[in-house]
């Protein structure tokens, strides 16, 4: 099967009220593993690149490696650019077969973001792409991503039908409480989401895809996996599955995990490695990491998304 774009699967899963999940790709094991939990679910995925997966890998080695997973798949895939900064490296990934990408102009005055989206969506809309906006801005860390919780703002319900009126956007990231990376709360501080956010903007864009950033739950297991095989990460808190659960059932199409993926992969890892010290074949040390991927991706498929047996209607 060849790529899709995302138009198609957020119909549908918004009908549905359920979530695609869009899983951040790095290297061959990640894409693997997300892939076999996915097709066995028969669940539609996007699998996204950000600007550090793109340094990292280079453009060439992370498209080929989706296009090669299409070969033992029959589900729909879309690729997805996470976080473009610019038009440029916009242009480049429509250019190089991406079918999706993201341009974040939150940091951005709200008509300077406008002009940037739709600069992007009128290129991209013109190669059969399809753009993905951004109103608001999450506090936290991911690669090149970088806003403190002083400059971290809620979406605005009131910005959200001009935003997308003039821009002609297909969907839009909004900011309701997730974070990126595995942030951390204050102490007693508890993480939520603001539905009556969520809820007043599907109230102005009926029908209309929004998308959460920032939404891995981080696992305290792998944690303490990691840990215990010589890690030294503080504790750190996620947003409960249920809240984003619900959050699938309402406006929301497309819910984005980075941090979960990058902490299972560490853990099958550290943990291999504490058991077999000496051992040194990548096969054997990936193997498990890969492992952990899939198991990850199949439970955020079943049991947050739930968009399992989703490929097949």
């Amino acid at each position: 099967m060849a790529l899709v774009t995302t138009k198609e699967m957020f119909q549908k899963a918004y009908a549905g009220g359920y979530a695609i999940g869009a899983f951040n790709v790095n290297n061959m094991e990640i894409v693997q593993g997300i892939m076999e939990a996915a097709g066995e679910e028969k669940a539609p995925v996007i699998l996204q690149v950000s600007a550090g997966a793109r340094k990292y890998a280079k453009h060439a080695y992370l498209v080929n490696l989706v296009k090669a997973a299409l070969e033992y798949s029959d589900i729909p895939v879309a690729l997805h650019l996470d976080h473009g900064a610019d038009f440029e490296i916009c242009k480049a990934c429509i250019d190089g077969g991406f079918t999706s990408v993201m341009i974040d102009g939150s940091h951005h005055s709200f008509d300077e973001n406008i002009a940037l989206t739709k600069k992007v969506v009128e290129y991209a809309h013109a190669h059969g792409v399809v753009v993905e906006g951004e109103l608001g801005r999450l506090a936290g860390i991911e690669d090149d991503v970088k806003v403190s919780s002083v400059d971290a703002s809620y979406t605005r319900p009131d910005e959200v039908e001009e935003f997308v009126n003039r821009t002609g956007v297909d969907s839009l990231a909004i900011a309701i409480g997730t974070s990126h990376g595995a942030y951390k709360f204050k102490p007693g501080q508890k993480p939520q989401l603001r539905f009556d956010i969520l809820e007043e903007v599907e109230k102005r864009l009926p029908n209309f895809p929004i998308v959460l950033h920032g939404a891995s739950s981080v696992s305290q297991e792998f944690v303490k996996i990691i840990n215990e095989n010589g890690g030294k990460l503080d504790d750190a808190i996620g947003i409960p599955e249920d809240m984003l659960r619900q959050a699938a059932k309402l406006a929301v199409c497309k819910i984005n995990i980075d941090s979960d993926l990058r902490l299972a992969f560490t853990a099958g890892i550290r943990k291999y490695m504490n058991e077999n010290p000496g051992h040194f074949d990548p096969r054997q040390y990936l193997t498990p990491a890969r492992d952990n991927i899939k198991t990850l991706v199949r439970h955020k498929i079943v049991n947050v998304l739930g968009c399992a047996g989703a490929a097949e209607k």
